[in-house]
């Protein structure tokens, strides 16, 4: 099932997308999914972001072949970092190149949303806790992530966390292929069976740290492959049984 958020008559709603066709649905998707009595076509609507997380936890090298691609160590444990809900955008929105960057990176990675409050949550119960999966691109300011020996900075500017088109509830988490376009050209592919830490794992460690929220994002990690963007690019994550994440770089207009 692909539950998507979209705005329609002036309002924004959350539904399931079935083909072309969106089910509305009554209030948020982390309860009971109840039909509301109005549907649409997927071309009359727009789609934002699935979700509007409080808080995004992400992972750095989680991926044998970006450890591999960067030569550092396998970390022992995840290592996560946080992105602000203010970086999100949806599917078909713009990523801001900012003036004090001159290299901003795309990061094709699996997104986990997270569907009711987690604290200490152990391995073997992880999937009571989750939604879905969604496309996540973590946009990165390279050269201040470099500069400041710490990424705070560099993975936070205002549309740096793109996530979409869908929160897709089914997912064979052994076997996904995650793919980077840049203009159309392959730039990243991996399969999740080469992340280091699985999203059993990565949900059950993050929730000894913090309480999860519905609607919080786990982004798990990219692969080799990372490289620049530069205004007038489309990048798109394409995750085959979620969809396509596509966005647009521009320049910042001050």
């Amino acid at each position: 099932m692909k539950i998507v958020r979209f705005r329609a008559d002036n309002k924004v709603k959350y539904g399931i997308l079935a083909g072309e066709s969106i089910q509305a649905i009554e209030g948020k998707p982390f309860r009971n999914l109840k039909p509301a009595d109005s549907r649409y076509r997927l071309s009359e609507v727009k789609l934002l972001s699935p979700c509007t997380p409080s808080k995004i936890v992400a992972l750095g090298f989680n991926y044998r072949s970006h450890v591999e691609e960067i030569n550092t160590r396998v970390p022992d444990v995840p290592l996560i970092f946080l992105k602000p809900s203010t970086a999100v955008i949806g599917p078909e929105d713009n990523i801001v190149y900012p003036p004090s960057s001159t290299r901003v990176d795309y990061e094709g990675e699996l997104g986990v949303v997270i569907k009711k409050s987690a604290w200490r949550v152990p391995v073997e119960n992880t999937a009571d806790y989750v939604l879905g999966y969604t496309c996540f691109n973590d946009v990165t300011a390279r050269d201040l992530q470099t500069r400041d020996k710490q990424w705070t900075r560099g993975k936070s500017f205002d549309t740096f966390a793109a996530v979409g088109p869908c929160i897709e509830t089914e997912l064979d988490l052994g076997n996904v292929v995650v793919e980077t376009y840049l203009n159309g050209e392959l730039k990243q592919r991996a399969n999740t069976n080469d992340l280091i830490f699985a999203v059993p794992q990565l949900v059950s460690f993050i929730s000894e740290v913090m309480t999860l929220l519905p609607g919080d994002i786990i982004a798990t990690g990219t692969t080799s492959g990372i490289g620049p963007m530069s205004p007038g690019d489309t990048v798109e994550v394409r995750i085959a049984p979620i969809g396509t994440l596509r966005n647009y770089v521009i320049k910042d207009a001050g």
